[in-house]
């Protein structure tokens, strides 16, 4: 669960070609879909903000949960400077052992943040800690990135940038047998001075099977609702990417 340390001072460099305007006003549709129109949103996994700020600036108030105290700190420092009078609550934690002080309306999570839980334990512990901080009808949205997009589209490959201000280098290989991916991530930033420090750090992601997924939000106790291929209603097919799961709270009223 340790990542995005020394990526953390890049990730929004290296992110901006991500539309997270667009992929704000997908959520925020799914979630008016259901009722939830105002109060508290969860963020898991938030990094460093973006979409976070986004709800916020839609009228949701906002808890940002992440474990990189790296990319918290620039959510922060950003959320300051954009929205000085509007705070957003942001917890350095763990999801698999989330702690909330209250309810929320929503919970949602994305850029992949589930698949970073490398077990079917951790997604279950995850499950079970949102369906106890759920408001009776709360809604769980996350997407996943496919077993399709792992096996077809990243395994085996390498992807790379350079860029004034910094440049990375990105392999990863695919377990079909695991299900898991591995991203060697090396990266070079720029100091002041102009020189450029090499930094690595290794990532892991799984892919899950929806119908895995369907199972662990059962038994921790929330009814699975939907699942689209990403950023549409459409159902998920074979080679979707990219899917996004609706989830909702079983808690009686």
């Amino acid at each position: 669960m340790e990542a995005y340390t020394s990526f953390a001072q890049v990730y929004d460099l290296f992110m901006d070609n991500v539309p997270y305007e667009e992929w704000s006003r997908y959520i925020i549709g799914l979630m008016k879909e259901y009722g939830i129109c105002d109060g508290t949103v969860l963020d898991l996994g938030c990094g460093t903000g973006k979409i976070t700020r986004l709800l916020k600036k839609a009228g949701y108030d906002m808890i940002g949960v992440d474990n990189s105290p790296e990319m918290l700190e620039i959510a922060a420092e950003t959320g300051y400077q954009e929205m000085p009078e509007d705070e957003i609550l942001y917890l350095l934690q763990d999801m698999r052992e989330l702690e909330l002080y209250g309810s929320v309306r929503a919970v949602v999570s994305i850029c992949d943040s589930m698949n970073y839980l490398l077990e079917e334990t951790d997604l279950l512990s995850l499950f079970y800690r949102v369906n106890e901080y759920l408001d009776p009808d709360g809604i769980f949205i996350f997407d996943l990135n496919t077993v399709y997009k792992y096996r077809e589209l990243l395994g085996e490959t390498t992807i790379a940038e350079n860029r004034e201000e910094g440049s990375f280098i990105w392999d990863n290989y695919f377990d079909e047998e695991e299900q898991i991916n591995e991203y060697d991530l090396t990266l070079f930033i720029r100091e002041e001075e102009g020189l450029y420090r090499r930094f690595e750090e290794t990532h892991y992601q799984r892919a899950y099977e929806l119908e895995t997924v369907k199972h662990l939000l059962e038994q921790a106790g929330l009814e699975f609702v939907a699942a689209y291929d990403a950023f549409t209603r459409e159902p998920v097919k074979e080679d979707s990417e990219r899917i996004y799961v609706i989830a909702r709270s079983n808690q009686e009223t």
